[in-house]
């Protein structure tokens, strides 16, 4: 039988949602690999709203459940209703939205709390020993929930090429170990039975970001 993965979304667009090329790719790598994919986002409120071609917040307000289901082609639940019962493993794709709506890392760093509706998500994965695909910035929701754990960001060295190097630094500060990684490769963290890559927290071609989350997809399948 088809292995079955939940994968949760937080929006649609990189600066305040799912960034669409991550999403995108996992689910174009679990559909490869001959796995279903069930689509999820919680029934929320927006942090805000960003003019993409601006980089600017604006008044709109937005659902994270609606502006989901435009990646998910409108096949998509209400994260509430996901049974871990009923599935093999979960994956969630990166992008701002992890740190503002599924999240409050974007605005309090290791200080932050992850939404409980994620968390108890991510809990009943775990408790289940079922594997979590992490990329992006979303490795940080498994440094918040489970100290100790092992997940990479890519480097921990700020460059043009990894702006976003310092979240390796504070997700150490949580007790987590972060594994420094190349775009193209993951990280498996065996006991936890978390599998994360870098993606876009690298300044990378789109091809090997896309080839990374792909690794990901396919350890993450091996693992279920």
């Amino acid at each position: 039988m088809a292995k079955r993965v939940a994968v949760v979304l937080a929006g649609c667009g990189v600066f305040d949602g799912s960034e669409i090329h991550e999403a995108s790719a996992v689910l174009v790598h679990l559909s490869r690999e001959g796995a279903q994919a069930e689509v999820y986002a919680p029934n929320i409120p927006q942090m805000h709203v960003v003019d993409h071609v601006k980089g600017q917040p604006t008044p709109e307000q937005r659902n994270v459940l609606v502006e989901s289901a435009r990646i998910a082609r409108g096949n998509i639940k209400d994260l509430a209703m996901l049974d871990v019962k009923g599935l093999d493993a979960l994956i969630i794709p990166g992008g701002f939205g992890v740190a503002k709506n599924l999240s409050t890392w974007a605005t309090q760093g290791k200080n932050c709390s992850v939404s409980k509706e994620v968390e108890g998500v991510l809990r009943a994965f775990h408790a289940a020993h079922k594997p979590i695909g992490l990329c992006c910035i979303s490795p940080v929701l498994a440094a918040k929930i489970f100290p100790g754990c092992e997940v990479t960001v890519g480097h921990d060295t700020e460059c043009e090429q990894w702006p976003y190097a310092k979240t390796a630094e504070a997700m150490r500060e949580l007790g987590c170990r972060h594994v420094n990684s190349q775009v193209s490769e993951v990280h498996v963290d065996a006991r936890n039975r978390l599998v994360s890559t870098s993606a876009f927290m690298c300044n990378a071609p789109i091809h090997h970001v896309h080839d990374g989350i792909g690794k990901m997809v396919q350890e993450v399948l091996r693992l279920a």
